[in-house]
């Protein structure tokens, strides 16, 4: 069973990715919660409409996004994942690339579908060559 909601978690994350590269509003709406609490990269709290609306005005655009290190924590009634992503794109025209680790919880909805309650941006500190 443990397998199944993990490769269910992978399949919604991998959702989630291309619909933030194509900024796919709809699917956007569809697995983040009404309620979702996001905090970005900056320590802002956003809401789902925040998100939605960067998407839908094109200020926020995703050229790549590439994840690595995705580690998933099944705890109780909700999944936990941190993915690390190499994100390329830009923010009201100027560049916005970097490394990032995003860190979503999951839960079931009343509907009985996978949505994302909570959700925390940070940016990676460039790592110095020796």
């Amino acid at each position: 069973m443990t397998q199944l909601i993990e490769t269910e978690i992978i399949h919604v994350e991998e959702r989630l990715r291309q619909a933030m590269l194509t900024s796919d509003v709809s699917v956007l709406d569809e697995l983040l919660a009404s309620d979702i609490l996001i905090t970005s990269h900056l320590g802002e709290l956003l809401r789902k409409e925040d998100d939605l609306a960067a998407h839908r005005s094109g200020l926020f655009h995703i050229d790549e996004l590439t994840p690595s290190e995705q580690l998933i924590r099944l705890c109780g009634e909700v999944a936990i994942v941190s993915v690390r992503m190499q994100v390329m794109g830009s923010y009201n025209g100027s560049p916005a690339n970097g490394d990032f680790r995003f860190t979503r919880v999951w839960a079931v909805s009343a509907k009985g579908s996978l949505q994302i309650v909570a959700a925390h941006i940070g940016m990676l500190a460039e790592q110095k060559e020796p």
